[in-house]
């Protein structure tokens, strides 16, 4: 977080609150994004003789509005007032302030944006022409396969351990957001590839007895999120997938069939690891077609 154009009061605030979403267990992209965001704030008010604790509501009111003088979309400003909420939130907590200034900061309303979302078809083809000719396409079925059939996020993929994984229970144990942990079904294609993976490519590739990772790298090592795209996007232009596909992507997809397929939201909430089912109702709106025609169907004034 620490910045050379920055007041080394603004520095050691800004390593302090890094150590504070540490503990809190906040995954390393909320980190880094909160760096990010709050080495601007120290920057712009160093610039101006602030030091951490001595900004008002007046001050913060003016950076809001310099964010949006810089033509940022309403979602990058909204997401970077909340790092700056949660900074002075961390400050008031620790009596480093007196008061929070940014509890009564307005938020600028984020546009709506719809999350992609591939069909049934789109998500076999793609399955489908993973080859099992070696181990690492092996393990990519198993991944994606996983991904899909669990609703998994980029960071909960990677963070597997092998023994997370209970074929006698059909289930997946998975550690998300704020560390928090849930135990997620299988479905059958999911748990054949896994089989192959673990019983030939896993042994092939996890040279080291003691890595713990259930998804491994050509070297041995646990994979990074950017690996696990890197793979995805070899395989979605190799099924001819139109369009930008992400693991998020296939999370989405995962949500909006088990929707059509009837599953209520509270328990999409569950599977996905949604801490309010408000983040979840998102997907109410991804298929309006669906949902008009279960209402022509099932109301009797329609």
């Amino acid at each position: 977080m620490p910045n050379s154009t920055v007041s080394p009061g603004w520095e050691a605030t800004l390593t302090g609150f890094r150590r504070e979403l540490e503990r809190r267990g906040s995954s390393r992209h909320t980190i880094k994004a909160y760096g990010g965001d709050l080495a601007e704030l120290a920057e712009w008010a160093t610039g101006r003789g602030k030091e951490p604790g001595s900004l008002v509501y007046r001050d913060l009111r003016s950076y809001a509005a310099a964010l949006s003088e810089r033509g940022l979309a309403r979602s990058s400003v909204a997401r970077k007032l909340a790092a700056v909420r949660s900074l002075h939130e961390h400050l008031a907590r620790s009596g480093e302030a007196a008061q929070n200034p940014a509890e009564l900061l307005p938020m600028p309303k984020k546009e709506a944006r719809l999350p992609r979302v591939l069909g049934p078809d789109e998500i076999a083809r793609l399955l489908d022409r993973i080859p099992a000719s070696g181990p690492l396409e092996v393990r990519d079925r198993a991944m994606l396969e996983l991904t899909y059939a669990c609703g998994l996020r980029a960071e909960e993929i990677i963070n597997l351990n092998a023994e997370a994984v209970d074929f006698d229970s059909e289930t997946l144990r998975v550690t998300g957001k704020g560390s928090k942990t849930r135990i997620v079904p299988m479905g059958e294609p999911a748990q054949r590839a896994l089989e192959r993976y673990l019983s030939h490519s896993r042994p092939a590739l996890a040279t080291d007895p003691g890595q713990p990772a259930l998804f491994v790298s050509r070297r041995g090592r646990r994979l990074s999120p950017s690996d696990v795209r890197r793979r995805l996007d070899k395989w979605v232009r190799e099924a001819a997938v139109a369009g930008h596909v992400s693991p998020h992507t296939l999370r989405h997809s995962f949500a909006t069939h088990m929707l059509e397929g009837g599953a209520d939201l509270r328990s999409i909430q569950e599977l996905l690891g949604h801490s309010s089912v408000s983040t979840t109702q998102i997907y109410t709106r991804v298929e309006p077609g669906r949902l008009r025609r279960e209402y022509a169907r099932s109301h009797p004034r329609a």
